[in-house]
């Protein structure tokens, strides 16, 4: 059983920054393509950014590209949000999510994800 759970969120003023852990536990022997996404109250879940296992490859969405950077930590079993020049649009509960496949392809696409984690909140004051 895989388990991903989130760490970092909070609140910051408007143009802070945050960055969001997410730790993979459990079938670590295997190899995760990670995805972040939010959801916003009234709001589907947005796909903001990926990597791959490999972290060779990245996707970003239009709307976090150059202010958030996802990244793998060194053992890979953790992965990275940096969030910078944070709007209060940008409030949201964060998920990171998995896809057990770790062939890097459609990092892109939000069904590739089916392991979850239970999600931080970030709040962003005006």
């Amino acid at each position: 059983q895989v388990q991903l759970v989130e760490s970092g969120g909070g609140l910051v003023q408007a143009g802070g920054s945050l960055r969001l852990s997410c730790a993979v536990s459990g079938r670590t022997g295997s190899s995760y393509d990670m995805g972040w996404f939010r959801q916003a109250p009234g709001k589907e879940r947005e796909l903001l950014a990926a990597i791959s296992w490999s972290g060779r490859s990245t996707y970003y969405a239009d709307s976090v590209k150059g202010r958030f950077t996802i990244s793998r930590g060194s053992a890979k079993i953790t992965v990275y949000l940096q969030m910078n020049s944070l709007k209060p649009e940008d409030t949201a509960v964060y998920y990171c999510a998995g896809d057990p496949s770790g062939n890097g392809y459609g990092l892109g696409i939000p069904s590739k994800y089916n392991y979850w984690g239970q999600g931080t909140q970030v709040t962003v004051s005006s």
